[in-house]
């Protein structure tokens, strides 16, 4: 029996809520029953207690059963509870029901707990799209033919977004935004061996694409929604959408706002991602420190806030109406996904599983070191703000006919700069000057790519280490503004891609 649930110390203080539902059960065993033993399976467990009546203060009193009727009722409970044609499923064992006596009367309390998202939807009455329920604080709610697709997506083991999309070719695709995504995966292993992949193979080993039984390369779902463009999309998720909304201090309406039909970007996740963490992480402050000669630029704040924001794509489900929603507002962030977590809330803050609703998509994402893979998310998230000192992370699952998770974050400004921080603005100085001597080597290393040349070129050209390289991020922004391109190898076995000045 789950303490936290059900105490027979406490029983005085108890009312029903979402966990706990009582039930006279004098007249026998009440039908309903069923309907609660399928919202607790679907949802977050529970206990259901027969022999107890809710007065109309909402306090409980016991029923007057006796231990003869409660023998009845463990009979027919067991023996209907393994007829398939009534409930689906039978998740209990003979420890999860027990007999408790309060003066002289008897209760019956069954321990009902949340079922593995394969197991979903538990129902009853051999219907499942009529007979599957979830529990909300206003007791058992029939779910919508919408809901219980949704569940049985999450019960195949295959993860959506990984199936092929056979009805489109790899020029859905959009090509700017692959090879940004390339450019990156490059910036981050530049010796992998799949940097020397033309782009259909290369999809194929990040699991952006397949080959079907003709030979055609065709784009997954997950490739689709990281790389293709918004219409492209649609098709395949009529219900996809993605909206960025900021506020101003006292705006009733948004100052800034990035969605994904609005026709003047890609639209896809990928480009999301990085137009959003563009306006989130400026509002985070950046005190100064330095590593070395180096100023460290990254907090544990805004490595969260990319957390955040990563997990909220690869957990949304897009067939589920209104898509994910982020919103800047008066130093909060809110990040809303359709689609409920699929470990359960308790679990993401235990840490440990990771179960992401968009497989492919995180495996995307992960191979350019953005998302955690172990579980630990919102534990990084929780150790970032408890760290900072701030009101901690929320997290909130509405049950409703849309079903959505909510995260929110409240910021406040970093701490301010110690007096040993400040003993070090002759090592400020120093940055700017270095910032300027890196303003000019750019401008060389321009006009030295007018002939192509490849990154350990660029590296000795400017006579700096491996390490100074990363550090000052030389690449990513000339390619990104346009003044250089990147050349892909067409074979496996050519040499490394090369840079040219546009």
């Amino acid at each position: 029996m789950n303490e936290d649930i059900f105490d027979l110390s406490l029983f005085n203080s108890y009312k029903e809520d979402n966990r706990r539902e009582v039930k006279s059960a004098k007249g026998g065993m009440p039908s309903s029953i069923w309907e609660t033993y399928s919202s607790f399976c679907n949802s977050y467990g529970g206990v259901i207690i027969l022999g107890v009546v809710e007065n109309k203060d909402k306090t409980w009193s016991t029923s007057g059963l006796d231990e003869n009727r409660i023998l009845r009722l463990q009979k027919e409970f067991w023996d209907t509870i393994n007829n398939k044609t009534k409930v689906s499923c039978n998740t209990l064992t003979d420890s999860d029901v027990k007999v408790y006596s309060l003066g002289n009367d008897k209760v019956l309390v069954i321990n009902v707990k949340r079922v593995d998202r394969t197991l979903m939807p538990i129902y009853i009455n051999n219907d499942i799209f009529n007979g599957t329920y979830k529990r909300d604080f206003e007791g058992d709610y029939h779910c919508t033919k919408s809901q219980v697709k949704a569940m049985l997506r999450d019960a195949d083991e295959e993860s959506s977004d990984s199936k092929m999309v056979d009805n489109m070719e790899l020029d859905v695709l959009n090509s700017i935004t692959l090879n940004k995504y390339r450019m990156r995966f490059q910036n981050k292993k530049e010796d992998h061996p799949w940097n020397r992949l033309a782009n259909e193979d290369f999809l194929v080993m990040i699991g952006a694409a397949k080959k079907d039984d003709r030979g055609i390369y065709r784009p997954t779902r997950a490739g689709l929604m990281m790389f293709g463009d918004e219409p492209w999309i649609q098709q395949e998720y009529p219900e996809y959408f993605l909206d960025y909304q900021e506020y101003g201090p006292e705006n009733e309406r948004w100052v800034d706002r990035v969605w994904s039909q609005s026709a003047d970007w890609s639209g896809n996740l990928f480009d999301f991602y990085y137009m959003v963490t563009e306006r989130l992480l400026p509002h985070v402050q950046r005190p100064f420190m330095m590593e070395g000669i180096y100023r460290v630029d990254d907090t544990p704040i805004h490595k969260a806030i990319r957390e955040a924001l990563a997990n909220c794509i690869t957990n949304a489900d897009f067939f589920i109406p209104r898509g994910i929603v982020i919103k800047y507002n008066d130093r909060v962030i809110t990040l809303e996904n359709p689609g409920t977590i699929r470990v359960g809330k308790e679990q993401i803050f235990k840490g440990g599983v990771s179960d992401p609703r968009n497989k492919n998509v995180m495996k995307m994402f992960s191979m350019l070191d953005i998302g955690e893979r172990a579980g630990s998310g919102m534990n990084h998230i929780m150790t970032a703000w408890k760290e900072a000192k701030w009101t901690l992370p929320s997290v909130d699952e509405t049950f409703d006919r849309v079903e959505r998770t909510k995260v929110t974050l409240v910021l406040k400004d970093l701490a301010p700069i110690t007096s040993n921080q400040e003993s070090k603005s002759g090592e400020q100085e120093s940055k700017s000057s270095e910032q300027v001597n890196k303003d000019n080597r750019i401008e060389l290393l321009v006009e030295y790519c007018t002939t192509p040349r490849t990154r350990e070129e660029m590296q000795t050209f400017l006579g700096i280490s491996s390490r100074e390289y990363f550090r000052f991020n030389f690449l990513i922004p000339l390619l990104e503004s346009g003044k250089l391109t990147m050349t892909l190898p067409d074979k496996p076995n050519s040499p490394k891609q090369k840079y040219v000045k546009k």
